[in-house]
């Protein structure tokens, strides 16, 4: 039966509803932090462009850390509980921030904390949650779900960065993180009140070495083409995508010479492409092929980053917003699609493994791209390092284009077929996920 005659899944599935309520309220707060943090290091702390790649690489750098590790405890432990204490140790280090500012002990390096404890809380949130998931919903309804979460979520991160600068504008930086830390409770009830609960993980005759888990985990993704190219995309993608978000704010407030309210309504309206993108992904990839749609997406649609560095001010801004929109169209489709395929491709009880592997080696570059991006501005100015690191993002999807990827018509749909995948402009099927 068709998931349309069925009803749609947000009807229907009350667990998938409170997941999705979940996520979206922590992307939300999220995207207003992401906005609010490097204004207090801009206006209310005076941080250098240095300092503030700093920052942003530091909610990421927890990803080179112990990205490997979470991924074995995931497998090994329920992944509900994992989210739920999470989200409750972000919501009190968000809260943390506006207490230290009242309390006169707000400093770069208490900012600098904050950012790398909440990146490890969300290195594992994000692990658990991707494990989750397919646990939660029937592979038939997978494909459905990617779509509604990534695309709340681009809304979320729309109406997030909006409000993040109006926010900061109105009743000042440090206050928005008040706003940050409320969403997560509101994560925290909607995980609470889920029903679902997953089979117990299974335990092993004998306890195995962490090493030797975590090594499986790195053999499944370096011996096969797919998960490899895939990886490898991401890490190169995030070293510039990443890059340029660090110091956009930056870039918007110093060098364009925006308002905190302006500067998070462009952010927002370029993001607005990511919703766009949620919504074609399914039908592109229905259309052409899964394959074919990520280098559409992943290619195609991110060239268009190299308008952002024109942006001026007054009519000038449009540049950015062109330019923003192409980025997030493309990044958000290609994720709604490797999510998909990742979800049916692996093996369920090495999901963890697997996804922390690739998200290690995915992530791991974004501290890099952060720093790159501060010393590039340090030493050459905002706007030259704004050129460099977008030059990057369209150019990374080469090694998609030159990959079997490139070759094929679809991603497989598992790993029992894949030896048998073919290479040529025809395949089997898959939909849907950034890096």
């Amino acid at each position: 039966m068709s998931a349309d005659a069925r009803g749609g899944l947000l009807r229907r599935h009350r667990d998938f509803r409170l997941l999705w309520c979940g996520e979206t309220a922590g992307r939300f707060g999220a995207s207003v932090s992401g906005v609010a943090m490097p204004l207090i290091a801009v206006t209310d702390l005076h941080a250098s462009t240095f300092e503030i790649g700093l920052l942003f690489a530091a909610s990421w750098a927890p990803w080179l850390v112990i990205g490997l590790p979470a991924g074995v405890w995931v497998d090994r432990l329920p992944r509900r509980p994992i989210m739920l204490a999470t989200a409750a140790l972000s919501l009190g280090l968000f809260a943390a921030v506006p207490v230290a500012s009242w309390l006169g002990v707000l400093s770069t390096g208490l900012l600098l904390a904050v950012a790398l404890l909440s990146g490890t809380a969300a290195v594992f949130f994000q692990t658990a949650y991707t494990a989750y998931l397919p646990s939660l919903l029937d592979p038939a309804d997978q494909p459905e779900g990617n779509a509604k979460l990534h695309g709340s979520a681009s809304a979320a991160q729309i109406a997030g960065l909006g409000s993040g600068g109006l926010i900061a504008q109105l009743a000042g930086a440090v206050n928005g993180m008040l706003t940050n830390a409320a969403t997560f409770l509101v994560s925290l009830v909607c995980l609470s009140r889920i029903r679902h609960r997953e089979a117990p993980p299974a335990r092993p005759d004998r306890p195995r070495a962490l090493g030797r888990e975590i090594g499986e985990g790195l053999r499944l993704v370096a011996g096969d083409r797919w998960l490899r190219a895939l990886t490898l995309f991401g890490a190169a993608s995030n070293l510039s995508l990443m890059g340029f978000q660090s110091i956009q704010v930056a870039f918007l407030v110093r060098e364009v010479g925006l308002a905190p309210g302006t500067v998070g309504g462009l952010i927002a309206a370029g993001a607005s492409g990511g919703v766009a993108g949620a919504f074609a992904a399914r039908r592109v990839a229905a259309r052409i092929g899964t394959a074919r749609a990520m280098i559409l997406f992943e290619l195609c649609l991110p060239v268009l980053a190299l308008l952002i560095p024109l942006t001026t001010k007054g009519a000038g801004v449009l540049v950015y917003v062109a330019g923003g929109f192409g980025v997030s169209a493309g990044v958000v489709a290609g994720n709604v699609i490797k999510s998909g395929f990742q979800q049916r491709y692996c093996p369920s009880d090495l999901l963890g493994r697997i996804t922390a592997s690739t998200a290690v080696l995915n992530y791991g570059t974004i501290p890099l791209g952060a720093l790159l991006a501060g010393v590039l501005g340090t030493a050459l100015g905002l706007r030259p390092a704004m050129w460099i690191t977008t030059a990057g993002v369209p150019l990374a999807a080469l090694v998609l284009l030159f990959s079997p990827i490139g070759r094929t018509r679809d991603l497989p749909t598992s790993r029992t077929g894949e030896a048998a995948a073919p290479t040529g402009r025809e395949a089997s099927s898959q939909p849907a996920a950034s890096k």
